[in-house]
């Protein structure tokens, strides 16, 4: 028979009650070991978050020049649907900048972006709007305290002039989108967020040797680390016709191949890859004050996470050639508008090799809307495409 749990025959009740007092002990140093190492684990964790919540920059200086436009701003036409300026500023100043030339104590933005993003994140649409464009720049407040005089200017000279905030007026002006957020980044965060990434794999149709951009890469796939993704998505003298036009096709080819390494390498799910990632990212990041935590980063980012590549799409601005300098760029109507009045209403946006237009029909944007009226495709392409076919 079993003998049920006790002291052995024999033992006294005082030691087994010391063995107790001993098993209890243990317990509760055993347990106070766990604890004090989830309390660190959760210490450090709080520490990484305050690090990378304290990298991001706070825009206040144009959230206030906004606020004091705010009558004059367009105003947003379908709830949920959100509009943001992405804008990478060619700024030599500040650490790993100064390799990319003398810091003239002035920026432009290098690339600006239109990123649209459909209620209920069904689909993305990013627009690349050349800098070179001619537009109404409005008066604005410059680092200096003065103020400009509006003009009719190339659109990077806004970013020039007035910052982060100028370029925004200016953008809503000629789309008369409203910018819900703007984020800026530099050259050397560029390269710190691919290198993050162990680079990024991109089709490289034709060698590549371009003396200017100090960068050589053989035709087929190659994977570029940070400093050659630089190079890649700033050449403009020596890479195909050496317009604007090319180099902003080849910026976008990028982004869809950025999005394809993001969503396919785990990185978003793997705390170990991600880290680094945000760690590159936010601190090379200016944005408005809504947007400068990694709370308010996830929010954006956790509805956009899941868009299908396919509907992740990219395109140029429509425009032709400035009537008055044929080295600058005027938009072309009326399809520049048509553009604009799908993204403020949140409507069906596709994209083709062709500017061709096609029926509306389940498009992912279109959000169940009765909009029976043709839907203009525009040159452009999506991520799930590949230059290498």
């Amino acid at each position: 028979m079993p003998r049920a749990y006790g002291p052995e025959p024999g033992a006294s009740a005082t030691g087994a009650g010391l063995a107790r007092r001993r098993r209890r002990r243990w317990t509760r140093g055993v347990g106070g070991g766990v604890a004090a190492l989830l309390v660190a684990g959760a210490g450090a964790g709080w520490a990484l978050y305050a690090k990378l919540d304290g990298n991001i920059t706070a825009d206040e200086a144009a959230a206030a020049e906004l606020a004091r436009y705010a009558r004059e701003r367009p105003t947003a036409l379908v709830k949920d649907a959100q509009n943001i300026l992405l804008i990478g500023s060619d700024s030599r100043s500040g650490a790993g900048n100064a390799a990319y030339g003398r810091d003239s104590g002035t920026e432009r933005s290098d690339t600006t972006i239109l990123l649209h993003l459909a209620a209920g994140r069904r689909a993305a649409t990013a627009v690349s709007l050349p800098r070179d464009l001619m537009v109404d720049v409005p008066s604005c407040l410059r680092a200096d305290g003065r103020r400009s005089e509006p003009m009719f200017a190339m659109f990077n000279y806004a970013f020039e002039m007035g910052g982060s905030a100028c370029t925004i007026r200016t953008v809503e002006r000629m789309t008369g989108v409203r910018i819900d957020h703007h984020v800026v980044v530099d050259f050397s965060g560029f390269k710190k967020m691919v290198d993050a990434l162990d680079g990024v794999e991109i089709c490289v149709p034709h060698a590549i040797d371009d003396k200017d951009a100090e960068l050589r890469l053989p035709a087929g796939r190659v994977t570029l680390d940070g400093e050659q993704a630089l190079g890649y998505v700033r050449a403009r003298k020596s890479l195909g016709d050496g317009s604007d036009t090319d180099r902003m096709d080849r910026q976008q080819r990028f982004l869809a191949a950025l999005v394809n390494k993001v969503q396919s390498s785990g990185v978003l799910l793997n705390p170990v890859k991600l880290y680094p990632v945000l760690d590159a990212a936010t601190s090379s990041l200016t944005t408005d004050p809504d947007l400068a935590s990694l709370h308010g980063l996830y929010q954006l980012v956790r509805g956009v996470r899941d868009i299908p590549t396919e509907r992740v799409q990219f395109l140029t601005v429509p425009r032709e050639s400035y009537s008055s300098d044929a080295n600058r760029d005027q938009l072309a109507q009326p399809a520049a508008e048509r553009l604009f009045e799908r993204l403020r209403r949140d409507l069906p946006v596709t994209v083709s090799g062709e500017t061709t237009r096609t029926p509306s029909t389940n498009h992912p944007n279109s959000l169940g809307r009765d909009d029976t009226s043709p839907t203009p495709a525009f040159r452009g392409n999506t991520a799930a495409e590949s230059a290498c076919g």
